[in-house]
């Protein structure tokens, strides 16, 4: 109806899928399909990083996201998971459809014990 009166096609919201560290560290263990992106700045990266996490700093998601899979999970990591949320609203924008965030970032996978690379 919306679209009659204006002219437009509303947009939808699409839910960011979220997982907490235990859960992710389960599951990297469990799936290797996974696709684990850390978009911290280097200097963070360099401090310390869940193994197997590839850096793609927050600033260049959008110009690189040609180069991660759109038919796989992709795991969005930050420092709070504030970033990373930002990071798998810009790559849904794109027509990314299995993009999930890291709850409480590297914080939150330290505080739990988890290891760091």
């Amino acid at each position: 109806m919306l679209e009659t009166l204006f002219g437009f096609q509303p947009k939808t919201y699409t839910p960011i899928q979220t997982l907490t560290p235990t859960e992710l560290h389960r599951r990297l263990h469990m799936d290797e399909s996974i696709v684990l992106v850390d978009v911290r700045t280097s200097e963070e990266y360099g401090q310390g990083h869940i193994d197997g996490a590839r850096l793609m700093p927050l600033s260049t998601v959008l110009q690189r996201s040609g180069e991660l899979p759109k038919d796989r999970s992709i795991v969005f990591v930050c420092r709070s998971g504030a970033r990373s949320h930002t990071a798998c609203e810009l790559l849904t924008s794109q027509g990314f459809t299995n993009t999930i965030n890291l709850v409480g970032g590297m914080i939150a996978w330290r505080e739990a014990g988890l290891p760091v690379r």
